[in-house]
C-alpha cells in the first residue's frame, strides 16, 4: 500500500459529489420505470424481477471480481462502470422512442447495470482506505452510502413525480444520461492511489490461489464469517419484503403516484437524518452495536409500516425504518475497512459480498410470485387467510402484500436480536485485530504471501 496515509477528505468529497449526481439520475429513472411497469402490468412480479436481474449478476461477479479489482486500475474500473450504465440508458431510450420497449428489456438493462455497477462499487469501496483517513471511515461510509442514496430518495421521487407527466420516461432517461456524465467527469479529474500489489502471472495454480484467497481469508476469521452469515439471513428477509414495497403502496393507495413519491421521500429523509447523525456522531464505539441494533430497530419499524393503512403512517414508519439503515451498512463497512489490509480488500470484499448476498436473489425471486399467487389471493374477500388477518390488514388490493411485508419484517427483527446470542459475532472487534496491528497469528503471513 502507499506509505503515506490520507490526511483529508478532499478526494473523497470530489468523488462523492459525482456519485450524488449519478444516483439522483438513477433513482429518478427507477421511480419512473416503476410507474411505467405498474401501469403496463398491474402486478408485483415484474417489479421484483427487475430487482432480481439487477442483483443476481452482482452475486455471480463477486466470485471473480475481487481478483480483477486488486490487479486492475481502480479508477478505470469506476469509469467503465459509469460508462456502461450510460450506454444501457441510451439503449432503453432508443427502444422507448421507437415504441419497442418491453418489460424484458428492463431485465437485460438491469443485468448489465448490475454487473458493471458491481465492479464500479467494488473499485470505489476498496479505494476508500486510500483516500479517507482511518478515523473518518464510519463518517465517510455514512455520507457515501446513505446521504447519497437517501438524499436522492428524497429529491428523485419529487422531481420525477413532477416531471413524469410532462416529459414522460424519455425525458427522465435524458436527465439520467447527464448525471452519468457528471459522475464520469469527477472520476476523470481525481487521482486515486493504487495499492502496490505483486503482479504474478496467471498460472493455473496462481489463478486458483487468487480466486479463493478472499474465502480463505474470511474462513480464517470466524467472527468475520459470522457477520456475513448474519447479513445473509438479513438480506434474504429484507429483499423478500422490500421488493414489493413500492407496489404495495400503489395498490393500497389506488395507484396514487403522489402517495408513493411521498412515502419514498419520507424514507429518503429518514436515511438522510440517520446518515447526518452518524456522520456527526461517528457511530458507536463498538461498531457491532450499530449493525445489530440497526437491524433490530429498522426491521421493527418496517413491521409497523406493513401494519399501517394510511399515508401519514406509511410516511412516519418509513422514516423511522430508514433512520436505522445507515447504522447497519456504515458499521459493517467500518469493521471490514479496519480489519482487512487494503492491498487485498478487492478479493476479500468480493468474497464478502458473495457470501452476504447469496440469498438476496432468492428473496427477490420469491417476493413477486408470493405476492401475486399466494398472499394477494388469500387476502381477497373470501380468501383463506382473511379470517385470521382481515381485522389487521383489511381485504382487497394490497392487503396480501402488507401481510407478506409484515411477516418477513418480524423475522428480520428476530435475526437482529438473535445476533447478540453469538459471541463470535458479538465480539468481532476484539477477536479480530486491525490490519495495521502486527500480531503473530497466521493471518498476516497469509496476507504477506499473497501480496
Amino acid at each position: 500500500m502507499e506509505p503515506n496515509q490520507p490526511t483529508s477528505l478532499r478526494k473523497f468529497l470530489i468523488l462523492w459529489s459525482g456519485q450524488v449526481a449519478s444516483v439522483l439520475g438513477t433513482e429518478m429513472t427507477n421511480f419512473a420505470i416503476t410507474l411505467w411497469a405498474w401501469e403496463l402490468t398491474g402486478q408485483a412480479t415484474p417489479l421484483a424481477l427487475i430487482f432480481f436481474f439487477t442483483r443476481t449478476p452482482k452475486v455471480i461477479a463477486a466470485s471473480f471480481a475481487g481478483v480483477l479489482v486488486d490487479r486492475w486500475n481502480r479508477k478505470q474500473l469506476m469509469m467503465i462502470g459509469d460508462g456502461m450504465a450510460g450506454i444501457s440508458t441510451v439503449v432503453l431510450l432508443s427502444l422507448l422512442l421507437t415504441d419497442q420497449l418491453a418489460i424484458w428489456h428492463l431485465y437485460v438493462a438491469g443485468a448489465v447495470n448490475g454487473l458493471f455497477g458491481y465492479f464500479q462499487d467494488l473499485a470505489y469501496s476498496t479505494s476508500m482506505s486510500q483516500i479517507v483517513p482511518k478515523q473518518h471511515y464510519a463518517r465517510a461510509t455514512a455520507m457515501d452510502s446513505y446521504l447519497t442514496y437517501s438524499g436522492s430518495a428524497i429529491l428523485a421521487p419529487a422531481i420525477a413525480g413532477i416531471l413524469y407527466p410532462l416529459i414522460k420516461l424519455p425525458g427522465i432517461l435524458l436527465i439520467d444520461l447527464v448525471t452519468f456524465l457528471i459522475a464520469v467527469g469527477t472520476v476523470w479529474f481525481t487521482t486515486i492511489p493504487q495499492p502496490k500489489v505483486e503482479a504474478k502471472p496467471f498460472s493455473r495454480e496462481q489463478l486458483w490461489e487468487e480466486f479463493t484467497f478472499g474465502f480463505r481469508y474470511i474462513f480464517r476469521h470466524p467472527s468475520l464469517l459470522a457477520i456475513l452469515l448474519f447479513l445473509l439471513n438479513s438480506n434474504l428477509l429484507t429483499n423478500a419484503a422490500w421488493a414489493i414495497q413500492p407496489v404495495m403502496i400503489l395498490a393500497r393507495s389506488q395507484d396514487n403516484a403522489t402517495a408513493l413519491a411521498s412515502v419514498q421521500a419520507a424514507i429518503g429523509i429518514g436515511g438522510v437524518v440517520g446518515g447526518v447523525l452518524l456522520s456527526v456522531w461517528g457511530g458507536p464505539k463498538r461498531r457491532i452495536h450499530g449493525l445489530l441494533l440497526g437491524q433490530t430497530f429498522g426491521e421493527l419499524s418496517s413491521v409497523f409500516l406493513g401494519l399501517s393503512k394510511s399515508l401519514p403512517l406509511w410516511m412516519g414508519t418509513g422514516f423511522l425504518a430508514a433512520i436505522f439503515s445507515p447504522f447497519i451498512g456504515s458499521s459493517n463497512q467500518a469493521i471490514w475497512l479496519s480489519k482487512v489490509d487494503p492491498a487485498v480488500q478487492g478479493k476479500v470484499f468480493a468474497s464478502r459480498y458473495l457470501i452476504a448476498q447469496l440469498a438476496a436473489p432468492l428473496g427477490l425471486a420469491i417476493a413477486g410470485p408470493l405476492a401475486d399467487k399466494v398472499f394477494e389471493p388469500a387476502m381477497q374477500p373470501g380468501g383463506f387467510l382473511t379470517p385470521l388477518f382481515s381485522g389487521i390488514f383489511g381485504t382487497g388490493n394490497g392487503a396480501g402484500m402488507a401481510l407478506q411485508f409484515t411477516l418477513f419484517s418480524i423475522l428480520g427483527v428476530l435475526v437482529g436480536v438473535g445476533g447478540y446470542a453469538f459471541r463470535t459475532l458479538r465480539d468481532v472487534e476484539t477477536l479480530v485485530p486491525d490490519y495495521d496491528i502486527k500480531t503473530s497469528s497466521p493471518t498476516p503471513s497469509l496476507v504477506g504471501k499473497e501480496r
